[in-house]
């Protein structure tokens, strides 16, 4: 692998067109692709196989019009103005009417079932409609309501409409014939125009809910931040501008390779903006780290061992390219296990990400070499030159570093039970850690989403933030009994925890009828959590003495069943990681123990970085140095992913920094000095990669999604506490216990491993060269 990385790094140093010429030509038919047919992206979050999606599949079947998006429309009035009058409730009868004339929203007299369902439902609608012209008669003489109340124009009940009891806000909920993300473009722009035209000149305020919001920026101020540190820690490390850019040029490459090639491809698939938020961090971030470690053997080689641009560049791929590759596939191989769980959603979001890091690495032993080529001598200037011999003639070079990994050999016991309590305290909140899928109310104050989240509640309370959808089945081929579906729908009335329970519809063969369930507390709440495992329990009773099949969906069913699908699976992925993490780390440095203490370590890691997520996004510690002011449950899928990626990521710290420890004890250095030795020549560049990756990472956490937040927290969080806790503190400590032992490896094991040369030690025995 090393010589054949070394011949494609001479090669692209000698022939930067060729190199460079064919990725800006995939560049530009992606651009082109893109320009073209711009894919959609989609901020849904459903998963196969679960007990909401499978209700839902049931609805599409049985009652399709009932099975599309919901969208829910937030109407305030300005001050001194009430729905109840008759002039502000005639504009919202006009607002409903432009809404309900989309082609893409269901009528509600679609949903009303059969002729006699039909004449049942007028006769209750009746009494609805009388009763709701007494209570809007008695707000209009100053009475106070205590409850909310339906629309009522011209002696007609307006659908979908509903009236907070001071009569300032009032709420359309609605249905699209299709889920949002399938709705042709521009469908929510042109339904929320609709709606607020006939409003508008009354300055009702009109607040579109979630379903009906665009997708916050998927790259903002706070990347752009983190890129600004990364540019900045590279000129620290490289010490000059041309040289810190080409790291940030390849990595702006990949990721427009990347990420650009999951756009071009998104009319083919579902696009969820968290599969390439997440793609667009990974690349960044293992980007620049990646060229960073070529660079800086390259510069190394030339000030070192005097050689050319050319024979550096071919080095520097050969050997720390190696590293890279092998580092890379790590990352990818930790992604793809994700596949092995079954669910589509992950399965998109490790494919993307996966491949994402795939062409990070091509870029990195092609397109950098070749920009190499292009700067040529001038990689390292004539002072950077003298100054690097004036060091190492004093023998200051990492001189910093020496000094550290010595305290820490002479200290390894104290230093690894410092990291490892430090690590366990800050796992605590993990024990507490519930699982969900953040609402409207985690968005930042002022937006739209949390605006209109908060109207809702303030003025009907929490749990019409997030309905549940109950759906009653007939367990015979004959229609519902409408006395049996009447009594079913007074006892979810009464169950504990439900605010309202009224019927929303029928299909036409009478075998499907539709319950609109609203929780007395918000979606994130524990309470609605149990509401509706107690509701599913119910279901063999209603069955048995109904004979009425009863099933519960709608996003907060489906975020409550997403949360516990994560927590079913995760113990299976982390053992496929573990397994993974000893195998491959084995084969790399031909030793047990050196591979048991990382997975360790790695282990550490996770566990201190759920405790910390737990305590800033559930508990709140902290959580206003973030930009946050809400609390909420950390995400369902943030455990397993973070597992997965961090995995990776750190065993390319791992690579760096044990390769060159096995290095300097393989050319004869004893267990502990070869731990000085190692640490000495490669942590310089293992902090910089650490420090620029937390940055990249980092700079998500101010992204107005709620669920990107905890991303970009979870894996800085990570990478930080792995790199310089578990990397460059314990490590060392633990290699430094060890001494010489931390190398053996049983000889019939050591002759049945493949011979990977991750450190390039063949390469560069037949180059006749210098270690590095």
């Amino acid at each position: 692998m090393s010589t054949l990385l070394y011949r494609w790094g001479k090669s692209a140093f000698a022939h930067p067109f060729r190199f460079l010429g064919a990725w800006l030509v995939l560049l530009a038919v992606i651009v082109g692709s893109i320009a073209v047919n711009a894919p959609k992206l989609s901020g849904e979050v459903t998963i196969n196989g679960v007990a909401a999606q499978e209700v839902l599949e049931q609805l599409e079947e049985e009652m399709p019009a009932a099975a599309g998006g919901a969208g829910q429309i937030v109407y305030r009035a300005p001050d001194g103005v009430s729905f109840f009058d008759e002039q502000s409730a005639g504009l919202l009868a006009q607002s409903m009417q432009e809404i309900y004339g989309n082609d893409t929203v269901v009528n509600p007299a679609d949903l009303a079932g059969s002729a006699e369902a039909q004449a049942a439902a007028q006769q209750e609608m009746a009494a609805q409609v009388k009763a709701a012209e007494q209570a809007a008669a008695a707000a209009r003489a100053g009475q106070e309501l205590d409850q909310p109340l339906p629309l009522v124009v011209g002696g007609q009940l307006v659908p979908g409409v509903t009236i907070s009891p001071d009569g300032t806000v009032a709420m359309a909920q609605f249905q699209f014939t299709k889920q949002t993300t399938d709705l042709p473009e521009g469908t929510i722009h042109d339904v929320l125009e609709a709606a607020e035209a006939p409003v508008e000149a009354a300055d009702i305020q009109v607040l579109p809910g979630a379903s009906l919001q665009e997708l916050p920026e998927v790259a903002g101020i706070g990347e752009a931040v983190g890129i600004v540190i990364a540019a900045v820690v590279l000129f620290l490390v490289l010490g000059s501008v041309v040289a810190a850019g080409l790291p940030l040029l390849t990595a702006i490459l990949g990721v427009g390779v990347g990420v650009g090639g999951a756009y071009a491809l998104g009319h083919f698939y579902e696009l969820g903006s968290m599969s390439v938020v997440l793609g667009l961090m990974l690349g960044l971030a293992v980007g620049i780290d990646y060229a960073l470690f070529i660079v800086n053997r390259q510069r190394r080689l030339i000030m070192r061992e005097r050689l050319s641009a050319h024979e550096a560049t071919g080095r520097a791929v050969g050997t720390a390219g190696s590293a890279v590759f092998f580092a890379g596939t790590t990352v990818i191989i930790a992604l793809a296990a994700l596949v092995v769980i079954g669910i589509s959603l992950l399965t998109t979001m490790a494919i993307i990400a996966a491949a994402t890091i795939a062409v990070a690495v091509l870029v990195a032993l092609t397109a950098l070499p070749a920009l190499l080529g292009l700067v040529g001598e001038r990689i390292v200037s004539e002072k950077a030159r003298s100054q690097f011999a004036e060091r190492e003639a004093e023998g200051n070079d990492h001189a910093t570093a020496r000094r550290w990994a010595t305290f820490l050999s002479k200290n390894r016991f104290v230093a690894a039970a410092v990291v490892v309590v430090t690590t366990l305290v800050i796992a605590i909140p993990a024990l507490d850690m519930r699982l969900g899928l953040p609402s409207s109310e985690n968005y930042n104050a002022g937006s739209d989403q949390r605006e209109s989240y908060e109207t809702v509640s303030d003025a009907f309370g929490e749990g019409l933030n997030g309905p549940l959808l109950v759906v009653l089945s007939s367990r015979t081929d004959q229609p519902v009994d409408q006395q049996a579906a009447g009594a079913v729908l007074a006892e979810l009335g009464q169950v504990k925890d439900v605010a309202s329970a009224n019927a929303a519809g029928m299909s036409e063969d009478g075998r499907t009828v539709l319950v609109s369930l609203i929780p007395r507390e918000g979606p994130t709440d524990p309470s609605t959590e149990t509401l509706v495992h107690e509701l599913r329990d119910r279901s063999a009773e209603f069955s048995q003495q109904y004979d009425i099949d009863l099933g519960v969906t709608g996003q907060t069913a489906m975020g409550i069943d997403i949360a516990e699908k994560m927590s079913e699976v995760m113990p299976i992925y982390l053992a496929i990681v573990i397994v993974l993490s000893l195998i491959v780390l084995t084969i790399v440095f031909r030793s047990i123990i050196v591979p048991l203490k990382a997975t360790a370590g790695f282990l550490l890691t996770i566990l201190a970085t759920l405790g910390a997520t737990t305590a800033v996004f559930q508990w709140g510690w902290l959580n206003s140095l973030f930009g946050l002011d809400s609390t909420g449950p950390v995400m369902a899928l943030l455990p397993i992913l973070v597992t997965g990626i961090a995995y990776g990521l750190a065993m390319d710290y791992q690579v760096f920094l044990v390769s060159s420890m096995r290095e300097s004890w393989v050319h004869g250095h004893s267990g502990r000095e070869s731990v000085i030795d190692g640490f000495s020549h490669s942590s310089r560049v293992v902090v910089a990669a650490a420090v620029i990756m937390t940055a990249v990472f980092a700079g998500f956490i101010f992204n107005g999604d709620p669920m990107i937040k905890q991303i970009g927290f979870a894996l800085a969080v990570a990478i930080a506490i792995d790199a310089f806790l578990v990397r460059m503190t314990l490590v060392p400590a633990l290699m430094a216990m060890f001494g010489d032992r931390a190398w053996r490896l049983p000889k019939w094991l050591d002759r049945a491993l493949p011979d990977l040369d991750i450190e390039g030690d063949q390469l560069l025995k037949r180059l006749g060269a210098k270690q590095p």
